[in-house]
């Protein structure tokens, strides 16, 4: 049904209500879709930048809190963001300090929706609404995933503007609906109008959903309350409401998890009723500022949301300390066991393009410990330890567990809609794994070989343990220049791991063909070289998968 008929239209019927609502639904379905292609579309384009604003993490408050509002203004959801921080802090690569100015940030991050929702009161909306044919067939016709992502992004912007078409039509009717707007009239008090704000955000867990369906109320002349500041009331709840995500993911997690969530709440608590009080002060204030400010009432509420995030930032940023203490005063420090993984968590699976960076964190981690585990199997066999082994095995379980959760993080997030680029990295990651865990099975074969010479009473010379040192040396380098690759994306280092590579084989070569003289002229035990030989064959082994590593780096597209 039409709804200019059902606006021309004096009285509605049951099955007209049932149309309008059907259509404002319909109208908020489209919205948030919208959002979320948009969001994706310009994640996925800023995916590299999105990865070194978290990578970085500053001392300072004024940059914390421009990367939370860099990061929400992509995501457009401060919840999300917070969420990630809490993830941040759980796996303990963040500290609250840093998280308390990111939170804040966010806040300011998230006003950008209320903004592209307030120009519906201009002109563009004709326009903007065809953004999403033109959006379609950019995807269409394409041959370059980051055009087909652009169009994907300008696709995502018109649905936005078309969801706010459909909802301000369904307004529209509802305003001349005098028992609608009875009834919307009917709420006058300002403590129910924030409950209401902040119970619909916790329902729908989204601030910018219920705050974009309050601008297109006050486009369609939907009058909340008596008018005056009822509706920014409402605005104060919905900040109170979307820290509800937040605690839900909190739950389960670290100390300083659990406290990440909870200055988020506060600092939404606070600030919400720090306005409350003004605004009850001055009943006039909304009449007196925005209303005499700013001509269209969906720019007056944007623009209130926009004032109060940035205000409380202002006021509250050189207090992060009294919020960090007040949150180890509500949450008490526990005994807490210490997490298997480092770096991985679910709360980034939301933000793939982090999610695979953590990832890839973890699975260098994996390999650090499978390195560090190699290297004292190599001392345990020249001190002939065999003790040290157990403390291998130890560190080699604890990387096979990690594996495993990596292994399973990965799956989850190729599930996901992700870039090809980032498909591409995580295949990779899957190889790097298993060339680690290969690294640590040598680790163990080094440990056996240990157990053997001490079993079978074998000695070996001072001149070959220093050319074993040498050998191992230059895995060591290897190791490096094969991190180095991964972390910096570098192809230098790629080549300068060739050429290592090339050293080592050369080592083995000369240090086999030595211990065959040595044998020869009679100067070595003849029971040495099953020992000797699996070795410094073992040894190779280990640089060929470190350079394997090395070479995974071809497949993240830096060329």
């Amino acid at each position: 049904m039409n709804l200019s008929i059902i606006l021309a239209n004096a009285s509605m019927s049951g099955l007209d209500y049932f149309y309008t609502v059907i259509s404002m639904l319909a109208g908020t379905g489209a919205f948030l879709f919208g959002c979320k292609v948009l969001s994706d579309g310009i994640e996925s384009l800023a995916n590299s930048k999105l990865k070194s604003v978290f990578n970085k993490a500053a001392k300072s408050k004024l940059a914390n809190m421009g990367m939370g509002a860099f990061v929400t203004s992509i995501i457009q959801s401060s919840a999300a963001t917070t969420v990630m921080v809490v993830g941040f802090v759980n796996a303990g690569i963040m500290s609250l300090y840093q998280a308390t100015a990111i939170i804040m940030g966010a806040n300011i991050g998230t006003t950008i929706t209320a903004q592209i929702v307030a120009l519906q009161s201009f002109d563009i909306v004709k326009i903007a609404m065809s953004l999403t044919i033109v959006g379609v067939f950019m995807n269409m016709l394409a041959k370059s995933d980051r055009m087909k992502t652009v169009g994907n992004t300008l696709a995502g912007l018109g649905m936005i503007f078309l969801g706010l078409e459909f909802m301000s039509d369904a307004m529209k009717v509802f305003r001349s609906s005098p028992v609608i707007t009875d009834l919307l009239q009917k709420i006058n008090n300002p403590f129910l109008l924030l409950f209401l704000g902040a119970a619909i955000t916790a329902l729908v867990q989204s601030s910018s959903a219920v705050t974009s369906i309050i601008i297109s109320m006050a486009g369609a002349g939907l009058v909340i309350g008596s008018g005056g500041n009822s509706v920014l009331y409402v605005v104060l709840g919905t900040n109170i409401g979307t820290c509800i995500t937040a605690m839900l993911s909190a739950v389960g997690a670290s100390k300083n998890a659990r406290r990440a969530a909870t200055i988020h709440l506060m600092f939404n608590v606070f600030g919400s009723l720090l306005f409350m009080i003004v605004l009850l002060c001055i009943p006039k204030f909304n009449e007196l500022t925005f209303m005499k400010w700013f001509a269209y009432p969906t720019t007056q509420i944007a623009m209130f949301h926009t004032v109060f995030n940035v205000v409380c930032t202002a006021l509250f940023l050189p207090m992060t300390k009294v919020f960090v203490k007040l949150s180890t005063l509500i949450v008490k420090d526990v005994e807490e066991q210490k997490a298997t993984a480092t770096y991985i968590d679910r709360r980034f699976l939301k933000t793939p393009a982090v999610a695979v960076e953590q990832a890839g964190k973890e699975v260098r981690a994996i390999a650090d410990m499978c390195m560090g585990a190699m290297k004292k199997a190599f001392e345990g066999f020249l001190a002939v330890d065999e003790k040290i082994s157990v403390e291998i095995d130890d560190t080699l379980l604890v990387a096979e567990d990690k594996s495993k959760r990596v292994v399973e993080y990965l799956i989850e997030l190729s599930g996901m809609s992700i870039s090809q680029k980032d498909e591409k990295i995580i295949a990779s990651l899957h190889s790097q794994i298993g060339d680690a865990l290969r690294i640590g099975e040598i680790a163990e074969n080094l440990c056996k070989y240990t157990r053997s010479t001490k079993k079978h009473g074998l000695v070996f010379g001072n001149e070959v343990k220093e050319d074993l040192k040498k050998m191992f040396g230059e895995i060591e380098s290897l190791y490096v220049e094969a991190i180095k690759a991964l972390e910096e994306k570098s192809l230098i280092a790629v080549k300068r791991a060739d050429r290592i590579e090339e050293n080592i084989d050369a080592y083995r070569k000369r240090l086999v063909d030595a211990h065959i003289k040595r044998l020869n002229d009679g100067i070595c035990n003849p029971s040495n070289s099953a020992v000797f030989i699996n070795l410094v064959g073992n040894l190779e082994r280990a640089a060929d998968h470190l350079t394997f590593i090395a070479h995974s780096v071809e497949s993240y597209d830096i060329i």
